[in-house]
């Protein structure tokens, strides 16, 4: 009993730490880097492939960071060349299973890129989520976020429990290098891409 308590105690300390520090960390970011140096857009939807490549058109020196799952990547590429988005400037990748694995999957390679603060685009309805995800994994890495949400059709919000989980789980990939996305069951028939 007292084993778990400790590391209930430490596993608190560790959190309360990345929340004073996280901010800290994105503060710097925009100050460095008032301008958002590339577009990220995450999967799922074409709706969104189709509003980041005409987003790029007035910001046509950014790259395009897309993180979908495999199966989709053709098709986004797709989309972004009949918008005339070369594909120099696309950078596909299908590594992620679920919306925490977007973040945790390409935010080695933004910092690798030296990049302290990307556009994200995602649906309205997934924004709440993806912020969270985004705020809590690219903000531990010193890269900051401005948020454009692409307009759907009467989707609900998602609820504030998977808010929650997926904060969870992000700051789970901080402290462990890993995000518990193999104990979801429906991604099981999806391993062998």
């Amino acid at each position: 009993m007292k084993r778990k308590l400790k590391l209930v105690k430490w596993v608190l300390a560790i959190a309360l730490l990345l929340t004073s520090i996280i901010p800290v960390r994105i503060a710097i970011a925009f100050y460095q880097t008032p301008v958002p140096q590339a577009i990220f857009v995450l999967g799922g939807a074409p709706e969104r492939m189709k509003f980041a490549a005409q987003f790029w058109q007035s910001r046509q020196s950014l790259d395009i960071w897309v993180s979908d799952f495999p199966w989709n990547l053709d098709a986004n590429r797709r989309i972004f060349l009949r918008f005339g988005v070369p594909d120099a400037k696309l950078h596909l990748d299908g590594r992620a299973t679920d919306t925490v694995t977007n973040f945790t999957t390409l935010a080695g390679d933004f910092a690798d890129q030296r990049l302290q603060h990307i556009y994200l685009i995602t649906s309205d309805y997934h924004m709440r989520r993806a912020q969270a995800i985004a705020t809590i994994v690219l903000g531990s890495q010193g890269i900051a976020v401005t948020t454009i949400a692409v307009a759907s059709q009467n989707q609900p919000s998602e609820s504030m429990i998977r808010v929650l989980r997926d904060c969870g789980r992000s700051f789970l990939w901080i402290v462990a290098g890993r995000t518990g996305a193999s104990f979801n069951s429906r991604l099981k028939s999806h391993r062998n891409f």
